[in-house]
């Protein structure tokens, strides 16, 4: 499946409409992020259920403000819209299919109901 690049007319939107999303935020003068591209290329290849987005750093930077991205490259995990995974740094092959095995087997709808809970508290 094709890596998307997202901008800021699209990232709400794909992160929204589609049940999980792997974001790498990255630039092109990043030499980690050069050698992780072909490994996050690989990983969409096999996972044909996620959606693969990159986020150019240097060209959308309110996006990167947005989520306070400080070094790159930083890959997000997004399960119906909730930020299951964040963490700077290339991953190697074996760790991005640890964090992809690990995003699909999560109960969502607990993450939800915790999330909702959590809220609930933070208004009395």
């Amino acid at each position: 499946m094709a890596v998307f690049e997202l901008n800021k007319d699209t990232f709400e939107d794909v992160v929204t409409k589609n049940d999980m999303v792997i974001v790498d935020f990255w630039a092109p003068w990043c030499g980690p992020c050069k050698g992780f591209a072909p490994i996050f290329d690989a990983a969409s290849e096999q996972h044909p259920d996620v959606v693969f987005a990159k986020v150019n750093t240097d060209e959308e930077q309110e996006i990167a403000g947005h989520f306070a991205i400080r070094s790159i490259p930083t890959l997000m995990v997004f399960r119906e819209k909730v930020i299951l995974f964040s963490q700077a740094g290339a991953l190697p092959a074996q760790g991005l299919e640890s964090v992809i095995a690990q995003a699909k087997a999560l109960d969502i709808a607990k993450v939800h109901q915790e999330i909702a809970e959590q809220e609930a508290q933070q208004q009395q």
